[in-house]
């Protein structure tokens, strides 16, 4: 995890923010109905973060129904837990996606979202995916490819240093490319891929690109030769860019639904 993001406290109230604007939303509905999720169902959400999906998850589910909620940042278990803490057959525990606390084939669906790009073995993951997968079961994944940015500013050759930068909080910030081959090689049969855009055209502060560009700036600052002055002058010309009506930001989101034969 070296050069990553540490999701303490504070770390996990900025994800929660950016995960209540309605570009994320929109994106747990699509992650929800990948799922296909009916009462009785048993569900594991791996990198359960603020809660928020494995809430919904619970309520699809229902009291007949289990979900469990695995995350290695302790912040993220104690938000998620108060999150659902009004559905006793939801569980949140500490755990890596690597090695889940997870019985051997007793899960009905597994769902990652945004958490296999942190992952430095992937191989390792998604064999214990298939592992505490029933047969027949169902994985479903979502993760974004950063090459699919594109973000106006005023100084394209700031952008570019900056997102690289960016890019190290990441063990690979083009999985999804490589997922379907990662898939099959574990044992996996991959039944459904779907492209998910999260497109800001106007500036909004209450976006996924206004909350994303904050934890660029904090990541970036004072790291490979970016000053802090410097990546708040990159953010500063996004917001001038949007006040100016010249705002455009778009990024692809990836999904990937794949079954235990």
């Amino acid at each position: 995890m070296s050069g990553m993001i540490e999701f303490d406290a504070a770390a996990a109230k900025a994800v929660e923010a950016m995960y209540l604007t309605p570009d994320v939303v929109g994106q747990r509905t699509h992650v929800m109905a990948a799922m296909g999720l009916r009462p009785g169902m048993a569900a594991l959400d791996i990198g359960v973060g603020p809660g928020l999906l494995a809430h919904d998850m619970g309520k699809a589910v229902t009291a007949a129904g289990s979900v469990t909620g695995v995350d290695m940042s302790r912040a993220m278990v104690a938000m998620a837990a108060e999150r659902c803490a009004d559905m006793d057959w939801v569980t949140i525990e500490h755990g890596e996606a690597e090695q889940l606390p997870v019985a051997s084939g007793s899960m009905d669906v597994v769902v990652s979202t945004q958490v296999y790009e942190y992952v430095t073995d992937m191989g390792a993951a998604l064999h214990e995916a298939k592992r505490v997968l029933k047969p027949g079961g169902r994985l479903v994944v979502l993760d974004t490819d950063w090459d699919s940015i594109v973000w106006h500013s005023s100084n394209r050759e700031r952008m570019e240093r900056v997102l690289k930068v960016w890019d190290q909080h990441l063990a690979d910030p083009h999985l999804p490319r490589k997922l379907p081959a990662l898939l099959h090689d574990a044992g996996l049969v991959v039944t459904r891929r779907e492209l998910i855009p999260l497109f800001n055209p106007d500036w909004n502060p209450h976006s996924y690109s206004a909350g994303i560009m904050m934890g660029i700036l904090n990541f970036v600052s004072g790291r490979d030769g970016i000053s802090e002055d410097e990546a708040r002058a990159w953010a500063d010309d996004l917001q001038a860019l949007g006040r100016e009506g010249h705002y455009f930001f778009s990024l692809n989101r990836y999904l990937f639904v794949a079954v235990k034969g």
